[in-house]
């Protein structure tokens, strides 16, 4: 009986052993990963879980041009004091701060820094350099051409920073005053400035636009309302330069002597290019990309004569300088009227449909 037994044991070992390695190797098996979102990151553990989450990742990112491959941009802003500049220069920060690789030359027409314009700056959240210089007062009588020291000392400083680099970074200079209104498309057409390139501007010269005349991608004449014998009828805000021919013209100013009114553009850029020279942007000078806005008067008229409230509210930098005393009369006016915006969205002239 006892032969028996174990001879039938014997029969049945090497098939119990076969199922227990059977089951042993089943249960060190890891399950299989339950199925994520495409391109999602939660990968097993080693390196085969996190590199098989990577081609997808790629695949629904794809590559980018770099932000420092692209030519940096510098704005110069002249400003000054008045009761809306806070409100100006925010705008325009607003607007600045979305665009890639800018700098911000921010000039002040004081003789030193204002409190309010230095913590503006502190917090606008880009890079930006503040400027400060002072009109003489003689160029300060009205008909006279306004902004030009501050200009200049936009330049002065854009030389003095690149002229120690041995090769200079590319770049585009653009004057952007503090109360225009500035499409962000605007920045990608200047960005690829060669050397001068040119747009439409809205809401200037008593037009609701003025342009450059364009035929076979050449600049021909000008589409203006005022002195159209201008070498170039432009207005401050329809150019950019690039930062080459800058610093390749260092002599190249806004000047006081013999300038009319109206004229500065003109005189500049007969210093750097020519009107054949000159590169259309905006859909060849078709598309109203920024606006020659002025902001309305304000009316202070209810303003008590002295400082009554408990708090000193940040309005101005004559407020500031000024301590617990009204805002004066110098920064409450100098303010053009406001330009109201006539007709409709688009409108036909030359025989071209311009995009206000």
């Amino acid at each position: 009986m006892k032969a028996l037994l174990l001879s039938r044991f014997l029969l049945l070992l090497p098939w119990v052993l076969v199922v227990v390695i059977v089951l042993d190797i089943d249960s060190s098996r890891a399950p299989p990963p339950a199925p994520g979102p495409r391109g999602g990151g939660g990968g097993g553990s080693g390196g085969s879980g996190g590199g098989g989450s990577r081609p997808a990742v790629e695949r629904a990112s794809p590559p980018r041009r770099p932000d420092t491959a692209l030519p940096t941009i510098y704005a110069i802003t002249p400003t000054y004091s008045r009761p809306v500049q806070k409100a100006e220069l925010t705008r325009l920060a607003n607007t600045l701060r979305q665009v890639a690789r800018l700098h911000w030359i921010l000039v002040e027409d004081a003789a030193t820094r204002s409190e309010l314009v230095s913590r503006f700056v502190a917090g606008a959240g880009l890079p930006c350099t503040h400027l400060h210089v002072p009109t003489p007062r003689r160029y300060k009588r009205p008909g006279l051409p306004r902004a030009t020291e501050q200009r200049n000392a936009g330049l002065a400083w854009l030389r003095q920073r690149h002229q120690h680099l041995p090769a200079p970074q590319p770049g585009v200079l653009f004057f952007a005053d503090d109360d225009n209104t500035y499409s962000l498309e605007l920045f990608h057409e200047m960005r690829t400035t060669r050397k001068v390139s040119v747009w439409p501007v809205g809401l200037v010269g008593g037009r609701r636009y003025e342009r450059p005349v364009v035929e076979n991608g050449k600049v021909v004449g000008w589409y203006t309302g005022w002195r159209a014998d201008r070498p170039f009828a432009i207005d401050m805000a329809g150019f950019a330069v690039s930062l080459q021919v800058i610093l390749s013209h260092p002599k190249a100013v806004f000047k006081r002597r013999g300038s009319q009114p109206g004229m500065q553009e003109s005189d500049f850029l007969k210093q750097i290019t020519t009107v054949e020279e000159l590169e259309p942007k905006a859909n060849n000078c078709t598309k109203v990309l920024v606006w020659h806005t002025r902001t309305e008067k304000v009316n202070l008229a209810n303003e008590p004569k002295y400082h009554l409230d408990t708090v000193n509210i940040e309005l101005c930098a004559e407020s500031l300088t000024r301590g617990a005393s009204s805002p004066s009369r110098h920064c409450a006016g100098g303010l053009s009227k406001a330009h109201h915006v006539a007709g409709a969205a688009e409108v036909h002239s030359s025989h071209l449909l311009i995009h206000l």
